[in-house]
Order: C-alpha cells, then structure tokens, then sequence
C-alpha cells in the first residue's frame, strides 16, 4: 500500500464529507512509539457515517469486500497500490468514546485523528477474545508494546477497564507488574 497517496485520499474525504473517525491498528502504533510493518490501514468511524464513508470509498475506487453492523472492510482496484482498508462501526459508548477522545497528529503534512494507546489496548483486546486461540498474537505483542513505550502515561484505569469488561483482570495485573515499577 502506497500510505501517503492513501491516507492523504482518505483523510481529504473524511474532512469534506464530515466523517468523524480514528486511527486505530498497526499503523496508528506509530504514533505513540511502536514500530512495526503492516500492510493496511484501520479506522473506527461512526456508525451514522458509514453510508458517507461508502460513497467516499467508492469515489477513490475501493470494493466494499465484506460489511456487518460491525465492520466494513475494502479492497482498492489497484492493489497493491491502494491496499486494504478496514472500519470499525462505533456505536456503542466506549466505541463512540474512542472518536470523540482521539488525539489529533500530524503525516504526510496532514492531519490525522489517533486513537488513544489506552483505546488501541482495548481493540487489541477484543480482538484477542473474538478469535481462535493463536490466530492473533500479533495483537498480544502489539499490547504489551503500546504498554512499554507509554507506561508512564497511560491511563491505567481506562486500560483496567478495558480489560475488566473481557474478565481478564489477572492478565490486567500481570501485564503491569511486568512493565510498570509501581
């Protein structure tokens, strides 16, 4: 994927057509001091506008792949060039939570909507719990990653919350234990 030519496109249509949004994934990870390869982009966009946000992926040539009440996912025409791009719908509170909080950044002399590290966690998590033991380790080592680059200013009850709502309070514990001195 051609990152720059494809969040300049998304990011110019999410602010003309008022589509309200965050980046969340392996991408946004870069920006709070995680490196890592990945070959997509994701977002968490408000449900109310995800007919906006069709139109907009139709107007930059992308096929709507998969859709659910959830989720829409899309593939570009040229691929490898405009890649994968795949939206979370928020509609329940913490999700709306995650757009409204996001934390304004700058790429590619544009700016650009982040989601908080304490709010990627809690994809990360439900991400984990919705899957096939193993199939998405990855998200594990993103986790513990986002913890060690941000530990001393993480929101440590909004990540509690988050890992209390999938009844993982011991993995919570563990995880800071291991990387904050209390």
């Amino acid at each position: 994927m051609e990152f720059e030519l494809v969040l300049g496109k998304l990011l110019e249509g999410f602010e003309e057509r008022g589509i309200r949004y965050a980046a969340i994934g392996g991408y946004a990870l870069g920006f709070w001091g995680v490196s890592r390869a990945t070959g997509d982009v994701d977002f968490i966009v408000l449900k109310e506008d995800v007919e906006k946000l069709d139109l907009l992926m139709a107007s930059l040539g992308y096929k709507r792949i998969f859709f659910s009440d959830n989720v829409s996912q899309y593939q570009g025409d040229i691929f490898p060039v405009w890649g994968y791009v795949d939206f979370l719908h928020a509609f329940r509170p913490l999700g709306l939570r995650i757009v409204e909080e996001a934390v304004e950044k700058r790429i590619f002399d544009k700016k650009i909507k982040i989601a908080c590290p304490e709010d990627i966690i809690g994809l990360k998590l439900q991400a984990l719990c919705n899957s096939e033991p193993g199939s998405r380790d990855q998200d594990s080592v993103d986790i513990k990653s986002l913890v060690k680059a941000n530990c001393g200013s993480l929101d440590w009850s909004r990540v509690e919350e988050y890992y209390k709502i999938f009844g993982m309070e011991a993995a919570y514990k563990a995880l800071k234990d291991q990387f904050c001195v209390q």
